[in-house]
């Protein structure tokens, strides 16, 4: 892919197609979070059931992004955007349609397959038909797709849902998907395919196998509660047993899936298990804060997503900042702010109650977010920056991939605890409220009395709502004690000042 665009307003219109297919994909990581709630109660869903609208979106995605390098040299750069491009779309249109829990799960799983090699291919192409001296400029424009996506995601969502539909934070795809699909059509050039290049089609089934039965274990676990059902001991045994053969494989095989040799890099090895706790701990985070506004707070849908804005924003002031400071500062000393801002993020959100007010909100995720751009920069930088040349590129795939399986695990456990904590915490509280108690007799007879059914049902509510209350500052405290388990990790990375000089053109996702 030596190419180069001979017209600079090509390689603007080339450009322009590119980043509006990243914007449309990296809006779609966040505009649904708003809009969950009213998704649930239209398909009668669980809270942890429509947790899979997130899930089997992030899990598809991370599954198909390693693959976009073999697919591209196969099929051709402008041919495989340009399905990944139509069948996002698609896929769009009919999760808007979609009448059934199921039929979103399907359509989002083929809408997150279709996206995965958007953002890998719109870099690759930024990167080489740009002339040297402004590959660092295009590479900036890059980014500004990737971070604004997820900064409007919200407020975009929670507008489309307030004044149309939550089925409107499927359907905004399509004009976007229309441009950018037309656009490169025209404007995007051939490059050069490479049908020499191999995929290890085992090794890329069985870890697929493996992650596909994990993620349904951790979804199903708390409606089948657990291992006294069959299916998830079946789901368990198949993950597990992928798995061992993913790991055979890999040692094995001679041009394995994902080569062993990456991980004798130490920079490259800690960074991968950071990336996934970062994952696990950010998007279970903006997971978990929509149902809590909404149900608890009584927000608005557009008010929750304006509330969740500053976390964007946060997050895209602190990566600007950390971008001229990364190759001045000691990358660990950098990564330890980010830990601290979102592990006092946790902390404060931890102590939060239904009357916390909308400034503390924006100022807890503006700081949240901002935590995360001083994760996300160095720890790519630090990842990658020590891997030879001809391993970046793969390395980058897995990194993205981890990070992505932390992600989708990170939301099922958060509300596999929440939905258990709430009933565990219900029945604790029932338990320990009675009419023959003297401090509570006056309030209870007065306003919820048991022995009436409106007051049963009135009491049953607030209970309800204590339960939880708690249940989401245990989870946060989880979240909490994840992210700060996260910090020894920082004692593995080595080089980091050689790795942050380092020029390092990263993957994003």
């Amino acid at each position: 892919m030596n190419e180069k665009a001979e017209v600079p307003l090509k390689r603007g219109a080339i450009a322009a197609c590119l980043m509006l297919g990243v914007f449309m994909q990296a809006l779609d990581t966040t505009i649904a979070n708003v809009a969950l709630p009213y998704m649930q109660g239209s398909v009668s869903a669980s809270q942890d059931e429509i947790a899979w609208v997130l899930t089997s979106y992030i899990v598809a995605a991370a599954i198909m992004t390693p693959a976009t390098g073999f697919l591209a040299g196969r099929f051709g750069v402008k041919r495989l955007f340009l399905l990944s491009i139509g069948g996002f779309t698609l896929a769009s249109i009919l999760c808007g349609a979609a009448q059934s829990l199921d039929q979103i799960v399907l359509f989002r799983v083929v809408q997150g397959m279709c996206g995965a090699a958007l953002s890998p291919l719109a870099q690759s192409v930024m990167f080489n038909i740009m002339p040297r001296n402004r590959q660092g400029g295009g590479m900036a424009v890059f980014g500004i797709a990737v971070m604004v996506g997820p900064v409007l995601g919200p407020v975009i969502g929670g507008a489309l849902t307030e004044y149309l539909n939550w089925r409107y934070v499927f359907y905004v795809n399509l004009p976007f998907g229309i441009v950018a699909f037309i656009g490169s059509l025209i404007f995007l050039p051939e490059f050069a395919k490479d049908t020499t290049r191999k995929l290890d089609w085992f090794g890329f089934a069985m870890l697929s196998i493996a992650i596909g039965a994990l993620q349904i274990m951790l979804d199903r676990g708390e409606e089948k509660d657990w291992f006294s059902s069959p299916e998830i001991i079946i789901e368990t045994l198949v993950c597990c047993v992928a798995f061992y053969l993913f790991l055979v494989q890999t040692f094995m095989a001679r041009q394995p899936f994902l080569k062993p040799s990456l991980f004798e890099n130490r920079n490259y090895a800690a960074g991968v298990i950071f990336a996934f706790v970062v994952g696990l701990t950010y998007f279970a985070s903006m997971a978990l804060q929509p149902p809590y506004l909404q149900e608890l707070m009584n927000y608005p849908v557009l008010a929750t997503g304006l509330v969740m804005g500053p976390r964007g924003v946060g997050t895209m002031v602190s990566m600007l900042i950390v971008g001229r400071l990364v190759a001045r500062i000691d990358i660990r000393f950098l990564l330890t702010i980010g830990v601290a801002l979102s592990a006092g993020s946790f902390y404060q959100m931890m102590h939060w109650t239904p009357d916390v007010s909308e400034t503390t909100l924006a100022a807890v995720g503006f700081f949240q977010g901002a935590g995360l751009g001083f994760l996300f920069v160095p720890l790519s930088t630090a990842t990658l920056g020590t891997l030879a040349p001809e391993q970046r590129a793969e390395g980058a795939g897995v990194y993205n991939l981890t990070r992505n399986i932390g992600s989708s695990v990170g939301i099922s456990i958060a509300n596999s605890l929440l939905s258990h904590n709430a009933q565990v915490l219900h029945a604790n509280i029932s338990a320990a409220i009675t009419p023959f108690d003297r401090n509570l007799q006056p309030g209870i007879m007065r306003f919820w009395d048991p022995g009436v059914r409106s007051g049963a049902a009135a009491l049953d509510n607030i209970i309800q709502q204590q339960a939880q209350i708690i249940a989401y500052n245990d989870d946060y405290k989880m979240l909490m004690l994840a992210i700060l388990a996260s910090l020894p990790l920082l004692f593995i990375f080595t080089n980091a000042k050689a790795a942050a000089q380092t020029k390092v053109e990263i993957l994003h996702d």
